[in-house]
């Protein structure tokens, strides 16, 4: 993960609320003989007496849930928007193009819940993606008995205490206002992701191009 200061965030709260918006994590880990394993999962985020956990979810007796018993240390992946950015669209073009994004990685140990954990955070899991509705059909509390007692037995809740919290967002902090504002020009023309990434750009503008500051370009590698 690029370690330039530039491309982090200053709140950890800004990070924390990108975890939130972005809840479908890309988990990974390795048995101890170095095979690898990954899966793709929603995940909740919780604090409790100031220390925060991701809880989520797998399928029992496969790959992944043999790995992260033999092994329980997991990384989560959590990743936004991304799109190719043109050298072409900035004041020097004569360097190379690059791709912003958004990511974020979690880095600690798996712990497995217990059966009566794991039937609470499924009743958080569905009310939180239902929106909070208790009458919808899909919240845990009413599903039928015949679902759950054949779904239940299939999953394994787990917990992940955040050990390591690591985030790039690269959002051409390292370029001048003038190549900045041009970049979000462009990118709002392709729409899509781009257009995503042109929104995450304009949040931060005013922190990057004080008015009256001048720019510092020996702040930057590239």
């Amino acid at each position: 993960m690029y370690n330039f200061s530039y491309f982090k965030e200053q709140e950890k709260q800004v990070v924390l609320d990108f975890i939130e918006a972005h809840p479908f994590a890309f988990i990974t880990g390795s048995l101890l003989s170095g095979k690898q394993v990954a899966t793709q999962i929603p995940v909740l985020l919780e604090e409790r007496d100031g220390v925060w956990y991701l809880q989520g979810h797998i399928m029992r007796n496969t790959d992944h849930h043999k790995a992260f018993m033999e092994n329980p240390n997991v990384l989560l992946v959590f990743t936004g928007p991304s799109c190719y950015v043109s050298a072409s669209w900035y004041s020097n073009p004569h360097i190379g193009s690059t791709w912003n994004y958004m990511s974020v990685h979690v880095a600690g140990q798996m712990e497995v819940m217990s059966n009566e954990s794991l039937i609470a955070f499924m009743r958080k899991l569905t009310l939180k993606f239902e929106k909070g509705n208790v009458q919808s059909e899909t919240f845990y509390d009413n599903l039928p008995d015949h679902f759950l007692s054949k779904m239940m037995p299939a999953i394994v809740g787990f917990e992940v205490k955040i050990e390591q919290l690591e985030h790039v967002f690269k959002l051409s902090q390292n370029r001048d206002e003038k190549s900045y504002l041009n970049i979000i020009s462009k990118l709002e023309e392709q729409g899509g992701n781009s257009a995503l990434i042109a929104v995450e750009m304009k949040k931060r503008k005013a922190q990057l191009f004080p008015p009256g500051k001048e720019w510092d370009a020996s702040k930057f590698d590239s």
